[in-house]
């Protein structure tokens, strides 16, 4: 059996582990935070609308730029920015654009010690003779998804990371270790899944594998499309064979022109309604408690670019999955802020590898420009206006803890049922922001009060964990090993998540 049918088996038994263990039903939510980006729990919602939280932009954006003389004239994140536990800082690896000093293409590195104001040192680990000192730690290799994994037990792998490799030869997905984040040597003999350019991947700790979204061309209703892949690894050897997971569907195609119309001042080439499509350019993740989110990098054809490939903008949407195979889109607008046209994020858009949970906040660290993707700058240097006036920055984008969508309700009143559920919990617990009033009642999966659970004390006010009572009480573990039906009546009142904590 070779290298990539046995990861092939491995890895499909981890999904199918998670997947398929059990009754579904009632549905196990344990003590996770359980999200409403999907309505995987959902029976009923009456008079309730759901709403997707564009997250908030950091007020310093944009947070990291090209001002080094050897980052060029611009800097894109493709890679990733993880926090370091053990070193108490946050540490980026990021691309810049110096052609001259680098000809393969650098990768940049920086550290931070509150996310928000970059160092730059000058570490460089790779010879230029136009620039002496940099921070560019090696060459060759693009969106760079660096893992820090402490409980390997060679130091040599304590950092991982998944990557494109520039090289002609062995051109393609490959991987790569290093002992401390800065000198790097490929591991994967063979590349880890076919197709080129553009990756992203992380370490799963609930599945406890490894995950990776290469970019693999795809028909899809008869264009060869940019879409993407799923491959895990168990040891980050051996790699299943990818799976098709996310493709532009009808929805997408429809609301083309509606996202071009949003950067029309900025475009390159009118529109030719013939080649208008939506293709997908990238994936960033979060893993949430109950669900895996994606950032979807969105791209949006309007024509042929003057100097080739494509011209059009990007955006940010948000995608849910509970297995890494079938996702939910049900908002189609950006779940990151777009700029105004000429504003440092007005075009194309990309995230890093994995966002960061950072205290009772979720920040996604993300590259805007104030070009779109066929800009004659990128692909001619000459009086195309490279640095000026077009230039690519780093952004941060941050979420008040699971406060992605909210179950909205009005002044007059609605209400939203679960399925049956199945907890470890103890006690209850509500993500919320309520004006008017929000009450719980626990019922059995026929829809009838548990005595003593009927009508919960009224709940008010902006809170992350909400304790939810009846008479007082907040105790439920005497539900636990029953079906349970959770019914939230609210009035003026939006309802991000709720949880069974320990």
């Amino acid at each position: 059996m070779n290298t990539r049918t046995v990861g092939s088996v491995l890895a499909a038994l981890l999904l199918f582990a998670l997947s398929a263990s059990g009754a579904v039903s009632p549905f196990d939510v344990g003590s996770r935070s359980q999200l409403f980006v999907d309505t995987v729990l959902v029976d009923a919602a009456d008079n309730v609308a759901f709403t997707l939280h564009p997250a908030r932009p950091h007020p310093e954006n944009p947070i990291l730029k090209a001002d080094q003389p050897w980052e060029g004239w611009r800097v894109e994140i493709y890679g990733n920015v993880i926090y370091d536990e053990q070193e108490k800082r946050f540490k980026m690896w990021y691309y810049a654009e110096e052609p001259e000093g680098f000809p393969r293409l650098g990768l940049y590195y920086a550290t931070s010690q509150d996310g928000v104001h970059w160092d730059k040192p000058l570490i460089g680990e790779v010879k230029s003779a136009k620039h002496p000192q940099h921070n560019v730690i090696a060459e060759g290799i693009l969106l760079p998804s660096v893992i820090k994994d402490v409980n390997d037990p060679d130091p040599a792998r304590r950092y991982k990371m998944i990557g494109h490799n520039q090289d002609a030869q062995d051109h393609g997905y490959h991987t790569w270790i290093s002992p401390d984040g800065l000198h790097w040597t490929r591991f994967s003999e063979s590349r880890i899944a076919p197709g080129a350019d553009v990756i992203t991947g992380y370490y799963d700790e609930q599945r406890g594998c490894y995950v990776a979204f290469p970019k693999i061309a795809h028909p899809v209703r008869g264009i060869e499309r940019r879409v993407f892949w799923l491959t895990t690894s168990p040891d980050f050897s051996t790699w299943s064979e990818p799976q098709l997971v996310f493709t532009p569907d009808l929805r997408d195609d429809a609301g083309s022109l509606a996202r071009i119309e949003e950067v029309r001042p900025v475009l390159d080439v009118p529109d030719d309604p013939a080649l208008m499509r939506t293709e997908f350019y990238g994936i960033g993740a979060y893993p949430a408690e109950s669900c895996t989110l994606a950032f979807i990098w969105m791209f949006t054809i309007n024509n042929d670019a003057r100097y080739g490939n494509q011209e059009g903008p990007g955006e940010l949407q948000l995608a849910a999955s509970r297995d890494l195979v079938h996702w939910e889109r049900p908002f189609r607008q950006p779940c990151v802020p777009r700029g105004k046209p000429g504003e440092w994020d007005c075009g194309f858009f990309g995230t890093q590898a994995r966002a960061l949970r950072v205290g009772d906040e979720v920040w996604l660290y993300y590259g805007g420009s104030n070009y779109t993707h066929g800009t004659p700058c990128l692909y001619r240097a000459e009086g195309t206006g490279r640095g000026t006036p077009y230039t690519g920055s780093l952004g941060l984008a941050i979420w008040d803890l699971d406060r992605f969508v909210s179950v909205d309700a009005p002044a007059e009143g609605g209400s939203l049922t679960t399925v049956p559920l199945a907890f470890s919990g103890g006690r209850l617990e509500v993500n919320a922001r309520v004006a008017g009033a929000l009450t719980v009642t626990l019922c059995d999966a026929a829809g009838t009060p548990y005595p003593g659970f009927e009508t919960s004390d009224a709940i008010q006010g902006d809170n992350l964990r909400h304790a939810v009572a009846w008479g007082g009480q907040a105790d439920v573990s005497s539900l636990r090993g029953k079906p349970v039906v959770v019914r939230f009546i609210m009035r003026d009142a939006e309802l991000f998540a709720f949880a069974f904590r320990e």
